[in-house]
């Protein structure tokens, strides 16, 4: 088990999501980076999906109950095991009572502590993801605080303490694919080499939902209100400031203003870690483009974690 000391800044419980609710009125939530967190689960020999502690800006203190085989993927955080300095992505074994600092983070925004086996919460349909602003979902729907005790699973045979690899370098100059959206339509051919073409600024406006940019404003042809309909983890939408709006991971199940593009889902990790200053540009990109890159992703985890 995991016994946490201090709960950081904010420290939730997550898997990739919850699909096939959004028809309900339920978000997707999940973790932000699905990158990191499939890597951290990769190294571990767990099941992908298996839940992990997502944190963001500054980590947990806990306990290790047991002996435990862990990691930590993402952004670049100050972590230490007892008073050791360790590194992200890399396989470390915790011996009972030794105990995990995760400071605060040094490059990117948000890092996962995965354990072997996974951490066991209950499920919410069919996902562990916690959905802060219903209260379900992770632990106790809530994010984690000082005296939370988090049980571990049954881990692989095929742990390899000191695997390492090579994870990805965040922040700074960003730059995400993305696939024309459902209302690009409404948008001239000016506009869309506009937002393809020009650099937009992350603004101090970001959480789970979305994050706001600032850059050059985009019009549609007849006003970008549209008659509500569904949004996806990536969205990009061009509300009335013409400032674009990407929605993220707690979006919200429908949207009434146009969406220029949809990031696709190889990038969407970069977005996670993206701090405020941190400069974007947009690349087209077409769905076969985008249905390659998630291909390779998913049999580098495959391979990765032995599967």
């Amino acid at each position: 088990m995991l016994e946490i000391i201090t709960g950081g800044a904010l420290s939730l419980i997550q898997d990739s999501g919850r699909f096939g609710v959004m028809k309900d009125g339920f978000t997707q939530s999940g973790a932000m980076d699905r990158h990191s967190m499939k890597l951290a689960n990769a190294l571990l020999k767990n099941d992908l999906n298996a839940p992990v502690i997502e944190m963001m800006m500054k980590g947990v203190t806990a306990w290790f109950t047991e002996e435990t085989y862990f990691c930590v993927t993402g952004g670049e955080f100050r972590i230490k095991l007892n008073e050791n300095e360790i590194k992200t992505n890399t396989v470390y074994k915790a011996d009972k009572d030794d105990i995990i600092t995760i400071g605060s983070a040094k490059s990117g925004l948000r890092c996962y502590l995965a354990v072997a086996g996974g951490f066991k919460v209950s499920l919410v349909m069919g996902s562990a993801s916690t959905n802060l602003k219903i209260g379900i979902g992770g632990y106790e729907g809530r994010k984690l605080k000082t005296y939370d005790t988090l049980e571990t699973g049954a881990a692989s045979q095929d742990i390899k303490e000191g695997e390492s690899v090579n994870g990805p370098v965040f922040g700074g100059e960003i730059t995400v694919g993305a696939v024309p959206g459902p209302q690009s339509d409404m948008f001239s051919d000016d506009e869309l080499n506009k937002f393809f073409g020009e650099e937009y600024t992350v603004t101090s406006e970001i959480d789970r939902m979305g994050i706001r940019l600032e850059g050059p404003a985009l019009t549609a042809e007849n006003g970008s209100d549209i008659i509500s309909d569904g949004i996806v983890f990536g969205s990009v939408q061009i509300p009335n400031s013409g400032k674009p709006i990407i929605l993220m991971a707690d979006h919200q199940t429908t949207g009434g203003y146009a969406k220029i593009a949809t990031v696709i889902s190889a990038d969407l990790p970069k977005l996670a870690q993206a701090r405020p200053g941190d400069k974007i540009r947009f690349v087209k990109k077409t769905v076969e483009e985008a249905e390659v890159l998630a291909a390779e992703e998913l049999k580098y985890f495959e391979e990765l974690s032995g599967r």
